[in-house]
């Protein structure tokens, strides 16, 4: 049982990797070309347009934290949050279709948030920076 918990902790930890560092880079490109896309789509949509800017929070911040897996649980439903608003408000169209190539259109998009949903209910895992409390 011992090898099982130490592969489910490397295993948390390489999801945690993954969809954090995935998403970080989706961050650095807004933190580098600004949020003006999504500001469009927001206003759009008819919300007010300091909205666009949460997207720093889940494309930045929220990532960041999974990574270092402080808060893990906490940073996960922003996390989680902010790709329901990308569905919503972006891909909705999307939601029940399929690719060329058969593959679900918003695959990416589902992967992240399956991928956090399930970081909300595990936590960072023992390689973590702090796993001691119930956000982590």
């Amino acid at each position: 049982m011992k090898y099982l918990e130490k592969s489910t902790d490397l295993g948390l930890l390489i999801l945690r990797i993954s969809i954090g560092g995935l998403m970080l880079l989706h961050g650095i490109a807004k933190l580098q070309h600004g949020a003006g896309f999504i500001e469009q789509v927001v206003v759009g949509a008819g919300l007010p347009s300091f909205i666009a800017y949460g997207v720093y929070l889940g494309e930045v911040i929220a990532p960041l934290l999974i990574l270092l897996g402080y808060g893990t649980r906490a940073a996960s439903i922003i996390f989680a949050g902010n790709c329901l608003v990308a569905a919503l408000l972006v891909h909705l169209q999307d939601i029940f279709t399929l690719s060329e190539q058969g593959g679900w259109t918003v695959e990416l998009l589902g992967l992240f948030f399956f991928g956090s949903v399930v970081l909300v209910f595990t936590g960072g895992g023992k390689y973590a920076v702090s796993n001691k409390h119930l956000w982590d």
